[in-house]
C-alpha cells in the first residue's frame, strides 16, 4: 500500500477511527489493532512475504531473551545468531544474485567458466528496514541498554509499525518501545500536526518529486541522446526528486504515527542547506546515519584510536551504507564517493565544525562564505547522485564525461511539448516554494513548523487549502517511492 494512493486515503481514517473510538484507553487492544493494520498494510503489497516478516520478528524476539544473560558465552551466541539471521535474510533476498554474478566473473578472469546461479525471487519491500530494527533491538539488550520485551505483541508492533515499516525512519527500541508500552490518549495538537505533516509530505511527493521524476527519468533513461547541460539538468531533477520523495515519505510516516499518538524520529533536517558533508549526513536520512554510527562505526573503534583507524572506519561505514542501498557497484561507488569527500574533513579535524548550528543563524540570508560552502556541498552531493541514479557504470561514465566537457556550455538539446513545458514551469515554481518554506523554517525540527508562524487561524486554513489545491491540480504521474526498493 502506498502513502500516496487512494487505498491509504481510506485505510488510515479507518485505522484512526477504530484505534481511538473502539480501542480508547485499552493499550493492549490498541496494539493488537495496530499490529493487524500493519500486517494488512504490508500484505497489501504481497501476502507471501508477510511470513518472512513474522519469522524475522519472532526470531529476534526470542534472541532478545537469549542475549539477556549473565553468561557472556550465551550472550554472544544469541547475538551472533541474530546477526546471522538478519544478514542471512538480506543476503538471500537482496544480495545473492549480485554476489553470485561477481563470483562467476572472478572465476572467468582466471579462465574458468562458471555459470552464475540466480534466485528468481522478488526483493521483499522494507526488508532492509525491519531487519535493522531487529538487529538494533538485540544489540541494545546485549549492551544492557534495555531489557527484553515480554509481550510479543508489543515487540511485533515495534518491528512492523505500518508508518515506518517499508521505508523508515529506522527507530530505536529505547525510543519507540516505551511509547508502545504506555497508555495513549488522543491530543488535538497531535492530530493537527499529524495532518500538517501528511499534507506537506504529499506536496513534496506528488507535486515536487513526481514531477521532477518525469524529467529525471526522461533524461537518464535516454542519456545517450543528451548533451552535458541537459544531463546536468537531469541530475538536478533527480536531486529534487529523491529529496522530495524520501523526505515526503518520512513526513507522511511521522504524521500518520502522530495521529495515533506516537512520535517517530525526525529523518531529515533540511540537508541541502548543509555547509559540508559532515553536516549533510547529520541532516540526510538521519536514522540510518545514526544507526551506522552506533552499531558499526563506534564498535569498530570510532574516532578514538587515531587518525588512520578513524579514516578506515569511515570508509567502511560509507561502503556498507552504499551496499545497504542496493546490490550494485553503482551504490558501492556512491558510498566510496562520499567517503572520499569526507576525507578532507577528517584530516583537518573539521567533522563537527558545522553540526551544532544551522546556516545563517539569526539571519535571513547567508553570508558569501556560507553560501559558497552550501553551494559546494550541494554540487558534490549532486555529482554523487549520478552514481545513485544511473543504471550502470556506462551511464555514469557518459554523464560525467559530458558534464565535465565543453559541450556543457552548449544549450540543452531537449525540446518540450506545450504540456511538458507547463509541467517544467510548475516544477520550478513548486520546488522554489518548497525550498523557500524550508529555508525560513531551517532552525526548527520539522519542515512544516513554518505553518505555526502564520498569524491567524483563517490564514493558516487558507494556506492548507492552497496546498491541497496545488496537490490536486499539479500532481505528477504516480511514481513508487524510491526507498521502497531498499
Amino acid at each position: 500500500m502506498l502513502f500516496n494512493s487512494f487505498d491509504y486515503f481510506f485505510f488510515l481514517p479507518i485505522v484512526f477511527f477504530l484505534y481511538w473510538v473502539v480501542g480508547t484507553h485499552r493499550r493492549i487492544a490498541q496494539n493488537i489493532l495496530i499490529l493487524g493494520a500493519s500486517y494488512i498494510f504490508y500484505g497489501w503489497w504481497s501476502w507471501k512475504f508477510l511470513g518472512l516478516l513474522v519469522l524475522s520478528t519472532v526470531l529476534d524476539y526470542f534472541y532478545g531473551f537469549g542475549v539477556n544473560s549473565s553468561n557472556m558465552k550465551r550472550k554472544r551466541m544469541f547475538l551472533v545468531l541474530s546477526v546471522i539471521n538478519n544478514l542471512g535474510i538480506l543476503a538471500i533476498f537482496k544480495y545473492f544474485n549480485f554476489f553470485s554474478e561477481q563470483v562467476s566473473g572472478a572465476f572467468l578472469t582466471l579462465g574458468i567458466h562458471v555459470s552464475p546461479f540466480f534466485l528468481d525471487i522478488l526483493l521483499p519491500v522494507g526488508i532492509s528496514f525491519y531487519t535493522f530494527h531487529g538487529m538494533s533491538y538485540v544489540f541494545d539488550i546485549y549492551r544492557d541498554r534495555i531489557k527484553p520485551v515480554t509481550s510479543i505483541i508489543d515487540y511485533s508492533v515495534f518491528v512492523s509499525f505500518f508508518p515506518l515499516l517499508v521505508a523508515g525512519p529506522i527507530e530505536r527500541a529505547n525510543h519507540l518501545l516505551p511509547q508502545i508500552q504506555s497508555p495513549r490518549k488522543f491530543r488535538y495538537e497531535d492530530g493537527v500536526l499529524g495532518m500538517r505533516l501528511i499534507v506537506w509530505g504529499l506536496f513534496k511527493k506528488v507535486v515536487v518529486a513526481d514531477n521532477a521524476a518525469y524529467f529525471a527519468n526522461l533524461i537518464f533513461n535516454n542519456y545517450q541522446d543528451y548533451n552535458g547541460l541537459a544531463l546536468f539538468i537531469g541530475t538536478i531533477m533527480f536531486s529534487i526528486q529523491i529529496y522530495g520523495d524520501f523526505s515526503g515519505y518520512s513526513d507522511i510516516a511521522l504524521g500518520s504515527a502522530r495521529l495515533l499518538g506516537f512520535r517517530l524520529l525526525i529523518n531529515f533536517r533540511f540537508p541541502y542547506f548543509s555547509r559540508d558533508l559532515a553536516e549533510f549526513w547529520k541532516r540526510w536520512h538521519i536514522s540510518l546515519s545514526s544507526w551506522f554510527r552506533d552499531y558499526l562505526f563506534i564498535p569498530l573503534g570510532g574516532s578514538k584510536r587515531g587518525k588512520l583507524v578513524t579514516i578506515r572506519n569511515t570508509f567502511i561505514v560509507f561502503l556498507v551504507s552504499g551496499l545497504w542501498h542496493g546490490a550494485s557497484w553503482n551504490f558501492i561507488g556512491w558510498g566510496l564517493f562520499h567517503a572520499v569527500g569526507f576525507l578532507p574533513l577528517l584530516l583537518l579535524n573539521r567533522t563537527k565544525m558545522n553540526t551544532g548550528s544551522y546556516i545563517a543563524s539569526g539571519k535571513v540570508l547567508p553570508s558569501l562564505s556560507e553560501f559558497s560552502s552550501m553551494l559546494i556541498t550541494y554540487v558534490y552531493v549532486l555529482f554523487g547522485w549520478v552514481l545513485f541514479r544511473a543504471e550502470d557504470f556506462n551511464c555514469v561514465q557518459y554523464v560525467y564525461s559530458n558534464i565535465f566537457s565543453l559541450n556543457v556550455l552548449s544549450p540543452p538539446n531537449f525540446s518540450f511539448a506545450n504540456a511538458e513545458l507547463l509541467r517544467f514551469l510548475h516544477l520550478g515554481m513548486t520546488s522554489t516554494f518548497l525550498f523557500l518554506c524550508e529555508w525560513f523554517s531551517r532552525s526548527t525540527d520539522s519542515s512544516v513548523h513554518f505553518m505555526d508562524r502564520i498569524p491567524s487561524r483563517s490564514l493558516r486554513f487558507s494556506f492548507y487549502l492552497f496546498v491541497v489545491l496545488v496537490i490536486w491540480y499539479m500532481k505528477g504521474d504516480s511514481v513508487d517511492f524510491i526507498y521502497f526498493a531498499f
